[in-house]
C-alpha cells in the first residue's frame, strides 16, 4: 500500500508549510481534513480541491459537495474520490481552497511516495509543521496568545530601556563619571613612569 507525502504551502507565504502522509486508498476527504487539522482550523466553511499543474494552474474540481455555482465540468465529490486516482505523475500538485468568504488558499504538493506505511502510525497524519500558521479568525499576531506566555515569563515589559546593572537603575551619575576620569588618568600616568 503506498503512502503518499503531501508538503502543503499557504498561498501567500512559502515559509509556512505542513506535510502530511496520507495512504493513497484514503479519500480527498481525509485530506481536507488532515488540512485543517494541521493548520488549527476548524471544518466549518465550504472547501474544494483542484487538480493543478506546475504553474498551480486549477483544472479538476474535487469539492465536498456540488456547490450552486457554475461549472465547466461536474466535480468529483472527496468523500467518493480515492487520492491514488487523482495522483497522474510524481509532481502532482493541487490547490485547496477553504471557506470561499475569506479565499485560505493552500498549495498542495506530492513531494514523496512511500511503498510500505508505518504501522505506528494512524493515517492521515501530520509529520512536520513548520512556520506559525495563520489565524482563521480575528487579526491576532502571529504569536497570539503565545507571546502573552512568553512575556510574562520573561517580564518583557520592564527592560525596555537597554541594558542596565544589576540592582542599578541603569544610569551613570556624576560621582561615577569622576571616578573613571580620575582612573583614567592614574593609567595615564603609570604608563608614562613605565617609559
Amino acid at each position: 500500500m503506498a503512502v503518499l507525502k503531501f508538503r502543503i504551502y499557504l498561498e501567500e507565504d512559502d515559509a509556512v508549510y505542513r506535510d502530511v502522509v496520507i495512504k493513497h486508498t484514503q479519500s480527498f476527504q481525509d485530506l481536507h481534513l488532515i488540512i485543517l487539522k494541521s493548520f488549527e482550523f476548524d471544518n466549518k466553511h465550504q472547501a474544494t480541491f483542484y487538480r493543478s499543474n506546475d504553474n498551480w494552474l486549477r483544472g479538476r474540481e474535487i469539492s465536498c459537495e456540488k456547490y450552486n455555482k457554475p461549472y465547466r465540468v461536474e466535480p468529483l465529490l472527496m468523500g467518493d474520490t480515492t487520492i491514488g486516482s487523482e495522483i497522474q505523475d510524481t509532481n502532482q500538485r493541487f490547490v485547496y481552497e477553504y471557506d470561499f468568504a475569506k479565499h485560505w488558499t493552500f498549495l498542495v504538493a506530492l513531494i514523496s511516495v512511500n511503498k510500505e506505511a508505518n504501522s505506528r502510525l494512524d493515517y492521515p497524519a501530520v509529520s512536520r509543521v513548520e512556520g506559525i500558521g495563520p489565524q482563521q479568525y480575528g487579526t491576532k499576531s502571529l504569536l497570539g496568545d503565545k507571546f502573552a506566555d512568553i512575556e510574562e515569563k520573561y517580564d518583557l515589559t520592564e527592560a525596555t530601556e537597554g541594558f542596565g546593572e544589576e540592582g542599578g537603575d541603569g544610569v551613570a551619575s556624576d560621582a561615577d563619571e569622576d571616578r573613571d576620569t580620575e582612573e583614567g588618568n592614574d593609567d595615564a600616568q603609570q604608563s608614562i613612569d613605565f617609559e
